[in-house]
């Protein structure tokens, strides 16, 4: 029996589990499925394209690593992990090596397949399974056939953990709200049959930081919305387009409508509008259908009045069953690996 599988031969004994995104990294050391230490920083491929080296990445790595180690070696001296299972953006040209995506649909199966195992002795001594990402058609020769291809990395280690704990029924559409916004159907037998991105998460950040309206709307993720101020904003961008809707923040600003955090609710209502519409438009979303919202806590809860007004049923995620989602999938995908040729 490997030295990496439990007693049972269906995992890790105890392994470090990895999530690293555009703007963040988690780390967490499990043994089954309890958690025994974590550990995060803001720290993520954008800083590898900022720096033009993942010199950053790997040493941001190596201490959370370390953190997680060192913390649960305080209440279980003996248990020592074997190996580091990872999915995200680390698998992306800018994270510690670039694997490649597996094509759409894709389900555990795929993504066994396309996973491989590393080492990087300037993060850790232990060996690292980097699972891949999923491409949704293919780019093809033409700029137009853009318009029907998607790529995720991370999403599909999170749906697979989602199918596994029984947290959502086969086919669904799983909407991932965070730095970006991603619409994710899967078919009838639990694969990634299709996704639809958009930089909707990044360009809010963006607004409130690095432009004329960063005095009009608060910093940071909200903590709550108001619906009546984001419905305001879906309804002017569907009137104006975003670029407009936009500029009338500024112009609540000026006239003294509303509080920073009314003008941030209405700002968002402009992007999801925008989103909402075109997934739509595209026949991912339709009426009578159920729609898992992940991350965006707040977010999440104006997604959800947002498609009621579509008839479209949502069933929000909360935090602590997102994490037990991923580190599950994260084990699925590892544990597929060492027990099947």
């Amino acid at each position: 029996m490997s030295p990496i599988l439990n007693q049972e031969g269906a995992g890790p004994r105890c392994c470090v589990c990895v999530d690293m995104g555009t703007t963040n990294t988690r780390v967490w050391l499990v043994q089954g499925d309890q958690v025994l230490s974590r550990a995060t920083a803001s720290v993520g491929i954008r800083d590898s394209a900022r720096d033009g080296s993942s010199e950053r990445i790997r040493k941001t790595l190596r201490e959370l690593v370390e953190e997680v180690r060192h913390s649960a070696s305080r209440t279980a001296p003996d248990l020592k992990p074997t190996c580091i299972v990872a999915a995200g953006m680390i698998t992306s040209s800018l994270g510690l090596c670039e694997v490649p995506h597996v094509m759409a649909p894709a389900g555990l199966h795929e993504l066994r397949k396309g996973a491989h195992w590393f080492r990087f002795e300037d993060v850790s001594e232990l060996p690292v399974f980097l699972i891949p990402g999923v491409r949704c058609g293919k780019a093809g020769e033409s700029s137009g056939d853009v318009e029907h291809c998607d790529v995720m990395r991370g999403e599909e280690t999170l749906c697979a953990g989602l199918i596994e704990m029984g947290l959502t029924s086969v086919p669904s559409v799983v909407l991932n709200i965070g730095s970006h916004w991603k619409a994710i159907v899967l078919d009838a037998e639990g694969r990634i049959a299709l996704s639809v991105t958009s930089l909707s998460g990044e360009m809010i950040h963006a607004i409130q930081t690095q432009t004329v309206l960063a005095s009009a709307v608060p910093t940071g993720r909200p903590t709550s919305i108001n619906w009546s101020w984001c419905e305001e904003g879906m309804n002017e961008q569907r009137r104006s387009g975003l670029a407009r809707a936009l500029f009338c923040v500024r112009l609540l600003e000026l006239n003294r409508r509303g509080a920073a955090e009314e003008r941030l609710s209405y700002l968002i209502g402009c992007f999801i509008s925008m989103d909402l519409d075109n997934l739509i438009e595209r026949k991912v979303l339709h009426a009578n259908q159920t729609v898992l919202l992940a991350g965006g806590e707040a977010v999440s809860e104006a997604w959800g009045l947002a498609l009621g007004k579509h008839s479209i049923r949502s069933v929000k995620l909360e935090s602590p069953d997102l994490e037990s989602a991923l580190l599950a999938g994260l084990r699925c995908a590892v544990s597929a690996s060492l027990t099947q040729p």
